[in-house]
């Protein structure tokens, strides 16, 4: 067996908080589209967020495998809160590898400890999976910098503390002439747009930054000048997964929803779950949600022994996003009318699983990257 008793410890750990906690708040936090800073305030003191930070810089000391166990649970409960965990590690691995030791002090046990919100600030208008046509600029000002331009569909934007920004800082060096700033995003010439309102994961904020002649000091700069673009792909495999495991929980609750239904429900004198038709969607959705679950720990275990994984991560990612989708449809389908109706668990499943085939890079991105893999290195790599 693959996991170990601590990553066994950790996953129940976390389930349990999940079905206690999180599950029975989901359907109000997706009604009111509410900020849970409750729920985030008991997982910092469980040690769930920066999971795979060393112990040493104050993390959980996990690894990728702990991680995508502990996204899953979460999302098993409500993926928002899930999605929170992911962004939040994406940012404390950036600043555990590349920043140095006083920036790792400075924001590391605030963020760790969810007293400080932070936002993962890439997306532009033109800029979402093509990162070359990004117009983020830092331009140098003495010591510091000046930055300028603007971001949309950020996650916590509207509540944010804090956020790890790239921008150009040579207009001329294409993929090498951008840099990542830790920006306060209470800072004169930070402007937020309003909060988007979503169709699935509504508890998860998102909206626009403007940044207007925003002034930067010198330790803003995260790792080196240039580098910003190839520091923040190195942390996409690891988003990925993150991705897949969080898909595989929000089709493990349909799964579960759906047989518990299926065996109460009657229609012809006899539960509906003794049909053919609904015993095969009941099947493929559990051999389909078991093998995304596998795609996604193999990924992860490549990632933990320092493999080349990004094929491995695009394959989880992309399996698991398109069959949350088709398996969440499966079982608002088995709940007949109810499933069409608000405040039925597999109705807002089935909107929170459609974000899943585009963010971290959409399903055709992975399905590109997973050819040019196999065209580099071979089929068998």
């Amino acid at each position: 067996m693959y996991l170990t008793d601590m990553h066994i410890q950790v996953r129940d750990m976390t389930r349990q908080f999940s079905r206690e906690v999180i599950r029975p708040k989901a359907e109000e936090l997706d009604r009111d589209e509410r900020f849970p800073a409750e729920i985030f305030d008991q997982m910092a003191e469980l040690g769930l967020f920066g999971v795979c930070v060393p112990d040493e810089m104050g993390g959980t000391g996990l690894d990728v495998t702990g991680y995508a166990l502990v996204m899953e649970e979460l999302s098993h409960g409500y993926s928002s809160v899930a999605d929170q965990c992911g962004m939040v590690e994406l940012i404390c691995t950036l600043l555990a590898q590349h920043g140095d030791a006083e920036q790792r002090a400075a924001w590391l046990p605030d963020i760790m400890a969810a007293r400080k919100r932070v936002a993962y600030c890439l997306t532009e208008a033109e800029a979402g999976s093509d990162l070359s046509s990004l117009r983020t600029t830092a331009r140098r000002d003495g010591d510091g910098w000046v930055l300028n331009g603007g971001k949309l569909w950020i996650h916590n934007a509207p509540i944010a503390d804090m956020g790890l920004v790239l921008a150009r800082t040579d207009p001329e060096a294409g993929h090498r002439g951008m840099s990542i700033f830790i920006v306060d995003l209470n800072a004169p010439g930070v402007t937020r747009g309003p909060k988007e309102h979503k169709m699935g994961q509504r508890a998860s904020q998102i909206g626009g930054l403007d940044f207007n002649e925003v002034k930067l000091p010198p330790e803003a700069l995260l790792g080196t000048e240039g580098r910003g673009f190839h520091m923040m792909m190195s942390v996409l495999d690891k988003g990925r997964v993150g991705i897949a495991a969080l898909a595989v929980g929000i089709a493990q609750a349909g799964l579960e929803a759906s047989l518990e239904y299926a065996a109460q429900r009657k229609q012809f004198g006899q539960p509906v779950v003794e049909f053919q038709g609904v015993q095969w969607m009941l099947a493929d959705m559990a051999k389909d949600i078991e093998a995304a679950r596998l795609l996604t720990h193999s990924a992860a275990h490549k990632l933990d022994n320092g493999q080349d994984a990004t094929r491995a991560c695009s394959m989880a990612k992309c399996f698991a996003g398109d069959m949350v989708v088709q398996r969440t449809a499966d079982a608002v389908q088995i709940f007949g009318g109810s499933g069409y109706i608000r405040g039925f668990e597999v109705e807002r499943l089935y909107r929170d699983a459609k974000i899943c085939q585009i963010y971290e890079g959409t399903n055709q991105v992975q399905r590109m990257i997973i050819t040019r893999e196999m065209l580099k290195k071979g089929v068998a790599a």
